[in-house]
């Protein structure tokens, strides 16, 4: 269950912002989500983010997306 809701959040968010993150890889834990990834924006940080929180009802724990 983990490993598919972890690829279908992966999923959305990649078709939604597949131009501003990459290397996305989405954490599923018990307590809630860890983002990993980079991009260019602090900006496409936060779009991922709220992607993500659209996407799933469980919280996120740390937003790891790297700027650079």
């Amino acid at each position: 269950m983990v490993a598919n809701e972890r690829t279908e959040l992966e999923t959305r968010v990649l078709y939604r912002l597949t131009s501003r993150i990459r290397d996305l890889h989405v954490e599923v834990t018990e307590s809630g989500l860890i983002l990993r990834g980079r991009c260019r924006t602090y900006y496409a940080k936060q779009l991922v983010q709220h992607a993500v929180m659209e996407a799933s009802e469980r919280p996120i724990l740390a937003n790891e997306i790297e700027v650079a």
